[in-house]
């Protein structure tokens, strides 16, 4: 298997590979990650949350991370990123207010409140892809000050070297496809089509009408 026909069947597959694990909370990253967990909880079980994150990226090239903001978080900056691009700080303080009121957006829309209870029970962060993993490290990092009793992080395709790198964050990490030359995660959906906000309050049963955009760009 190369390719997943969209999140739905790369969630299902997802869940196939993942280990037992005993009545999760399942965090998808927001937005097509909520997808992937949705379809681990009907497989697995489990109850179905978001941990809300944004990526950071440079000013000239909004499409490189040079960090990740998670939930009530300082930044976790990309150190190596930023010496090599050197932003200008002025634009980086831009950057960072936008996204924080985007995460704050979301993070209001999606749950409304502060994460569940996640104190010793077994918690899946699950995204549709890693790329850099600037995003979910920075989930993982503050997912864990919730002293859950395991932390797994499951992804349906990623880098093998950021795969390598998140080990150090997660007790497990779960990615069935890892291609060499990752490129970009959408190449490997056939479908790989926007997550509306619609769409993630739909399957955190939340539904509302008036959701039906994507909105700003996914983090990554």
């Amino acid at each position: 298997m190369h390719r997943y026909a969209d999140r739905v069947d790369a969630g299902r597959r997802l869940a196939a590979a993942l280990p037992p694990v005993d009545a999760p909370v399942v965090l998808g990253l927001p937005r097509g990650g909520v997808v992937v967990a949705a379809q681990v909880v009907g497989a697995l079980g489990g109850d179905l949350g978001v941990v809300v994150v944004r990526k950071l990226g440079s000013p000239e090239n909004p499409e490189y991370a040079v960090g990740a903001l998670a939930e009530d978080d300082e930044p976790l900056w990309d150190d190596r990123a930023l010496a090599v691009l050197r932003p200008d700080p002025f634009r980086l303080d831009r950057v960072l207010a936008q996204e924080r009121q985007e995460l704050e957006r979301r993070r209001q829309l999606y749950r409304g409140g502060p994460l569940p209870h996640l104190a010793g029970r077994d918690v899946l962060v699950v995204d549709d892809g890693l790329a850099t993993g600037s995003t979910a490290r920075a989930a993982l990092r503050r997912v864990r000050r919730e002293d859950p009793a395991r932390l797994l992080l499951a992804v349906p395709v990623g880098s093998p070297d950021t795969v390598r790198a998140l080990a150090a964050e997660a007790d497990l990490v779960v990615c069935p496809l890892q291609p060499p030359d990752l490129g970009a995660v959408g190449a490997y959906y056939d479908d790989f089509s926007a997550t509306t906000d619609a769409e993630v309050l739909a399957l955190l049963g939340r539904g509302a009408a008036g959701y039906g955009a994507p909105g700003p760009a996914e983090g990554g």
